[in-house]
């Protein structure tokens, strides 16, 4: 009897799939396939290659920059929603910081409230003292000195230039300009218009001025006012003999 093949049309299909299943090769698991290949860039010249490398450098700049973004954003929203600062920050930082901005918004008021507005109602303590050159002022003396520099010039008009704080100081750089139309602190009206500039320096307590320093040009609001004493004229008596004179 002549063997049938497995492809044979009388041979039963069941047999048939069988026969194969026995015969086929069994592995553990699906054949690993090849790592891919690097580019090949034996082709490529050297000023190509460094191109590429420079790309290849600025791709991985860029997302650790972004990394770096996110990972700051993050950190920012969990202290702004949680209060919780991160290791190594202070807490008193931020407090500091508000604290020596208080004292600058107060100290800018005598000026922009006080001597431009004429509205005196920045907080001095009880134990103010002021210091003029080597004078002494009570906060009394103070306001009352105030008034009388805007009886003196009505339209006066101070700006802070610059502001410094630390700690509980304040330092403010300002330049007054006015018209003297009036009189005031012992000036006559003369009708001349000046512009001086000064320094004072604030020492602040608890939200209010506890002591100033102030050193303004006297000076020169003197000399453009025209209130400066004209020097006498030397006397001509031996004029000749005196010319002579080393």
């Amino acid at each position: 009897m002549a063997e049938r093949c497995y492809g044979t049309p009388g041979f039963p299909r069941a047999r048939q799939q069988a026969a194969i299943l026995r015969h086929a090769p069994v592995t553990s698991q699906p054949p690993l396939l090849p790592p891919p290949r690097p580019p090949a860039t034996t082709g490529l010249s050297a000023a190509e290659r460094q191109l590429i490398i420079r790309s290849t450098h600025s791709c991985v700049w860029e997302l650790i920059m972004k990394t770096y973004n996110i990972l700051l954003s993050a950190v920012a929203t969990s202290v702004a929603l949680t209060g919780v600062l991160p290791c190594g920050a202070n807490a008193s930082d931020g407090v500091r910081a508000e604290s020596l901005e208080l004292n600058k918004s107060i100290t800018r008021r005598v000026y922009k409230e006080g001597l431009n507005q004429g509205r005196f109602e920045v907080p001095y303590s009880a134990d103010f003292v002021g210091h003029g050159g080597r004078a002494t002022f009570t906060h009394a003396d103070g306001m009352a000195e105030a008034k009388g520099w805007r009886k003196a010039f009505p339209d006066l008009k101070i700006t802070v230039d610059k502001q410094v704080a630390e700690q509980d100081m304040v330092a403010v750089r300002w330049t007054a300009r006015g018209t003297n139309t009036g009189t005031g602190n012992g000036i006559p009206a003369t009708g001349r218009a000046v512009q001086i500039t000064g320094t004072t320096l604030f020492r602040m307590a608890d939200g209010q001025i506890a002591e100033e320093w102030t050193c303004a040009d006297s000076l020169g609001l003197r000399r453009q006012l025209g209130l400066l004493a004209t020097p006498a004229a030397p006397s001509a008596t031996g004029g000749s003999a005196s010319a002579g004179a080393p």
